[in-house]
C-alpha cells in the first residue's frame, strides 16, 4: 500500500508545532501501525531527517506507552486495543492519515507525538494504594471475597493509564482512569479501611493537575483499550458524595 501521513511536528513543549506531510510506501497489510512509523523513520534518518518522535515499549497493548490520536480517534478506529495492536489492514492503499499527540493541558507536548502523563502518576501518587503491615503476604485464600466484586475490581485494574480517556474527552477529563484505580483498591476488602479518604484525595489531585470534569458524553467508555464501562465514574462519585454528606474526608 501506499499512504499519505499528516504527522503533528513539534520540536518541543514552547515550540510551535505544524502538521508535516510524508508518503509511506510499500506499506504491508500485515505490518503494525508502528511498524509503519518505524519505516518511515529510517527513510528519514536516510536522508539526514529529524525522525518522528513518538512513546512505545511494550508493543502488545499493556503498558499503555503508544498512545496516539489517529484520523482524530484516540489509538485509531479498531475498538478495544491500542495503537501499538493496530494494524495497516484497516487501512486502504491511498487513505491519508492524520497523526497527532494526546491533546490535553495536562498533557504538555514534549516532542512530536510525545506529551507527559505525569499527571496521572500523581493522581495515582495521591491515594493509589493501600496502607498494610509489612511482612510475610498474608494467604490469598484467607479473605472470601465474592466472585461478582473481585471481577468488578479486575476490570478496573485492566487500566493501562494510556490517556485516551483524556484525550476523547472534550473536557479533557481524567475521571474514568481516576475511577478505575480507586475501584480496583476500594472494591477489596484491602482497599476498604481507606475508601473514601483515598477517592477524596485522588479526586482533589486530579482537579488539582488541570483536568476537566466528567459530563457523562461516554466517550472515554468508547474509546478505552480495556474497555472500562463508566460505571465506575459513577461509583467514584457516589463515594466522593458520601464523603461530603457524612464527613469522611
Amino acid at each position: 500500500m501506499k499512504l499519505k501521513l499528516k504527522v503533528w511536528r513539534q520540536p518541543s513543549r514552547d515550540a510551535a508545532g505544524r502538521l508535516v506531510e510524508y508518503v509511506a510506501a510499500d506499506v504491508s497489510p500485515d505490518m503494525s501501525f508502528l511498524e509503519m512509523l518505524d519505516v518511515v523513520n529510517d527513510g528519514l534518518v536516510k536522508n539526514g531527517q529529524e525522525p518522528i518522535a513518538f512513546d512505545s515499549d511494550c508493543r502488545e497493548g499493556i503498558c499503555g506507552s503508544c498512545g496516539m490520536m489517529v484520523n482524530g480517534i484516540p489509538h485509531g478506529p479498531v475498538r478495544g486495543g491500542t495503537v501499538c495492536q493496530l494494524h495497516m489492514r484497516s487501512f486502504k492503499d491511498g487513505d491519508t492519515i492524520t497523526i497527532e499527540p494526546w491533546r490535553a493541558a495536562a498533557f504538555p507536548i514534549i516532542k512530536d507525538l510525545v506529551v507527559d502523563r505525569s499527571a496521572l502518576d500523581r493522581i495515582i501518587a495521591a491515594g493509589g494504594y493501600i496502607s498494610v503491615s509489612t511482612g510475610q503476604a498474608p494467604e490469598a485464600n484467607n479473605i472470601p471475597i465474592r466472585k461478582d466484586v473481585a471481577e468488578t475490581a479486575m476490570d478496573a485494574a485492566q487500566c493501562i493509564a494510556c490517556g485516551a480517556c483524556v484525550a476523547a474527552c472534550k473536557n479533557a477529563s481524567a475521571s474514568l482512569f481516576t475511577a478505575a484505580k480507586i475501584a480496583h483498591l476500594g472494591e477489596l476488602p484491602q482497599g476498604t479501611v481507606e475508601r473514601y479518604q483515598r477517592v477524596v484525595a485522588m479526586v482533589d489531585q486530579m482537579d488539582e493537575e488541570g483536568f476537566g470534569h466528567c459530563t457523562n458524553e461516554a466517550e472515554c467508555q468508547a474509546v478505552c483499550p480495556k474497555e472500562i464501562p463508566i460505571a465506575t465514574i459513577a461509583r467514584m462519585y457516589r463515594d466522593y458524595l458520601r464523603t461530603s454528606l457524612v464527613g469522611a474526608k
